[in-house]
């Protein structure tokens, strides 16, 4: 059964296959208010044999659960999420996932969550074997340059027409943002608020039964 785990100043929600690995890496990140448990909902779409890890916010949320910036109001820009960017590559190393393949990383990201799976992505484009991002959005002073980095990258995004907290616009400049850089994007678009429908989490277990390193 996984479990939440303190890691100094981390709590993280990991669940292990059985075997001595090491295995590819699934790292799950939730939105605003959330914590180590909330994206586990959508572990039932992810391909087994796989490490996930589940972290906590590294900011307390004043509505309560936990963030992924100090909240300043309105669209976080790329800088707001830097400090957990750099936490998040600081969390991932060998020495605390001993059994974990770093080179076979890949980001889940709902919401906020998704908003720093795209900063991550663009910091450290190396570090990435794909990225998917959930009725998110791509943090303000972002750019991607098309030269070369993210070719090839597996990006799967997914948002809802009737989303009242991140307007569908955020994810089709997302979408048309990673197409010009040359990501290989998957679109599913679905009439719906602030989550995703049936057909969108069909497309978010297709998109790993397809990736290269399955």
């Amino acid at each position: 059964m996984p479990v939440a785990d303190k890691m100094n100043d981390w709590v993280v929600r990991v669940s292990q296959p059985d075997g001595i690995g090491p295995f590819p890496v699934i790292v799950m990140l939730h939105g605003w208010t959330g914590d180590e448990n909330s994206m586990w909902v959508f572990t039932s779409r992810l391909p087994g044999n796989r490490l996930i890890i589940a972290p906590r916010g590294v900011f307390p949320a004043p509505q309560g659960g936990y963030a992924w910036h100090a909240y300043t109001g309105g669209w976080p820009h790329r800088e707001h999420l830097k400090l957990a960017v750099d936490a998040l590559t600081e969390l991932l190393t060998q020495s605390r996932f001993p059994q974990a393949d770093l080179s076979d990383l890949h980001l889940v990201g709902f919401s906020q969550g998704a908003a720093l799976a795209y900063a991550y992505t663009l910091e450290h484009p190396e570090r990435v074997a794909s990225l998917a991002a959930l009725s998110g959005f791509m943090p303000e002073g972002v750019t991607v340059s098309p030269d070369g980095r993210y070719s090839g990258l597996p990006v799967f995004i997914t948002h809802g027409t009737r989303d009242s907290l991140v307007p569908v616009e955020r994810a089709r400049q997302a979408v048309a943002t990673f197409e010009q850089a040359g990501a290989q994007v998957t679109y599913c678009e679905h009439d719906v608020g602030h989550k995703l429908n049936a057909n969108c989490f069909r497309g978010l277990e297709h998109f790993y039964r397809t990736l290269k390193s399955d």
